[in-house]
């Protein structure tokens, strides 16, 4: 295979290895040596298809302490709409309409697919969790509210899902972040209502029942939309 054929044929691997979460927003990239080994080409190969994928915006280059992953896929469709969020809250029904169908499928294949170091990640933030309820400790629950949601995405190994995830992460972020410290603000009920939905949650995944998975997530999705009308 020629030179320039071999270029487009790593570059291809490597932006879907971006794409499938194996690099995730903000990572840093093995070395060129690690890489040239893994896809048995050269290291002036690597060079030149990490110098594309920094030229498109994908990655980034740091003089000195490697290449990065990019965060153009999380911010490229989500920093105006993060802040009409914010600005016009008429929207957020709009959002939790979206994310009871896109999380109500991320967590069924996340029960379908999902391996067990992914499944040991979800159960450790949902240790996080119960441990920050435990402690009151509003904002620390609240981010690993978001990042649970992310960690069960990233299980469904499904690249278009995790793709418009990503695309809309900042939105997600800031609505469960939002939603999520508001909600529990109300009174101790709404907060302890909310870790045991996350537990059906994440038995259900973590035990692989796909239905039970999707079910769980949409009545997470459909009691944070009941208290936020009432709010």
């Amino acid at each position: 295979m020629k030179t320039n054929g071999l270029v487009e044929e790593v570059q291809r691997q490597l932006e879907v290895a971006l794409l499938d979460g194996r690099y995730p927003a903000n990572s840093k990239l093995p070395s060129e040596r690690t890489l040239a080994e893994q896809f048995s080409v050269s290291r002036n190969t690597i060079r030149e298809a990490l110098q594309r994928m920094v030229a498109r915006g994908l990655l980034r280059s740091r003089p000195g302490a490697g290449v990065y992953v990019g965060d153009q896929l999380r911010t490229s469709t989500s920093s105006p709409w993060a802040q009409l969020v914010v600005d016009q809250p008429a929207l957020l029904s709009d959002v939790l309409e979206f994310r009871r169908v896109l999380e109500g499928a991320t967590a069924y294949y996340a029960a379908l697919r999902g391996t067990e170091d992914e499944y040991a990640g979800i159960r450790s933030l949902l240790a996080g969790l119960e441990k920050s309820r435990v402690d009151d400790d509003a904002a620390t629950e609240a981010a690993l509210d978001a990042q649970l949601h992310e960690a069960i995405a990233l299980a469904s190994h499904n690249s278009m899902f995790l793709h418009l995830h990503a695309s809309v992460l900042g939105i997600l972020r800031e609505h469960i972040t939002l939603n999520g410290s508001n909600l529990r603000a109300l009174d101790a009920e709404v907060s302890a209502q909310l870790l045991q939905q996350h537990r059906a949650i994440c038995q259900a995944i973590c035990t692989r029942k796909p239905e039970a998975a999707r079910t769980a997530m949409q009545a997470h999705i459909d009691y944070v939309a009941g208290k936020l009308e009432m709010t």
